[in-house]
This record gives C-alpha cells, sequence and structure tokens, in this order.
C-alpha cells in the first residue's frame, strides 16, 4: 500500500476514536477506504460496534448498518448481562 493510506494499526487507532469522537473529513475518507479493502479490519469494527452498544446499554444498530456476520439480539443480551454480572462481582 501506499504512504498515504492508513495501516491496520492506524485503522484500529482511528475505528476506535470515532466511537467517541467525529474524525475530521480526511481522517474518514482515509479510513473507510482502508475499509472498503480489508476484510479485517472491517470485522474489527463490526465487533468494537457490539462491543460498545452492549457496553452503553444502547440498542443495536439495524442489522443493515454494518456489514459481515453478526451476533443475535439474543446473544448480544447474553454477553451484555454477563459483563454487567462480572462487573458487580469485580467491585465486590
Amino acid at each position: 500500500m501506499s504512504h498515504w493510506m492508513f495501516s491496520c494499526k492506524e485503522v484500529s487507532r482511528k475505528v476506535s476514536e470515532s466511537m467517541d469522537r467525529k474524525l475530521p473529513w480526511h481522517q474518514r475518507l482515509l479510513m473507510n477506504l482502508h475499509l472498503m479493502m480489508c476484510k479485517y479490519c472491517r470485522r474489527f469494527k463490526n465487533q468494537l460496534v457490539v462491543m460498545h452498544c452492549a457496553l452503553n446499554s444502547e440498542d443495536l444498530p439495524p442489522d443493515d448498518a454494518h456489514s459481515g456476520p453478526h451476533l443475535s439480539r439474543q446473544a448480544c443480551e447474553r454477553i451484555k448481562q454477563a459483563l454487567k454480572d462480572e462487573l458487580s462481582e469485580n467491585k465486590q
């Protein structure tokens, strides 16, 4: 890849940052170009979206909001409950 393209390491960082704040347009563009070509980074982004929604007790985005295999709503609810149980055990 050219030097102007983000590496997988940079994209993983940018995907994480984009969950907390809006990235500048040029960073979003480069990140999305990379995501179109790299199935591993797309998979990582999808996993972050699911974890972010579960940890923030938000509804999952519509099924067409992210591509590729994903968990059912029931599985997400089980994971969310397990995370809550684990957090409450660690606080005690």
